[in-house]
């Protein structure tokens, strides 16, 4: 029964946002080897301004034991 969720800035359209849940679904269904009726996948819109404390800190920094895909960003590094 995988669930995914997806936490990106607003912005895209419910087209989107439809296209992009079933482009998942069928990787999913493809890799997990699993029917599509077992698949859910939810899209949360998160505000730039709330994405260092809101996503980056507890779902990134953490939480590194669950990422299979690390970012190549850090909101808390300081740009030169």
């Amino acid at each position: 029964m995988p669930h995914v969720i997806v936490k990106m800035y607003p912005g895209r359209s419910d087209e989107q946002k439809a296209r992009l849940a079933q482009k998942i679904t069928e990787d999913v269904m493809a890799i997990a080897k699993c029917e599509e009726k077992s698949v859910s996948v939810a899209i949360e819109e998160i505000k730039p301004e709330d994405w260092a404390d809101g996503v980056y800190k507890p779902d990134i920094l953490d939480k590194p034991e669950n990422l299979y895909k690390k970012p190549g960003y850090n909101p808390f590094s300081k740009q030169v």
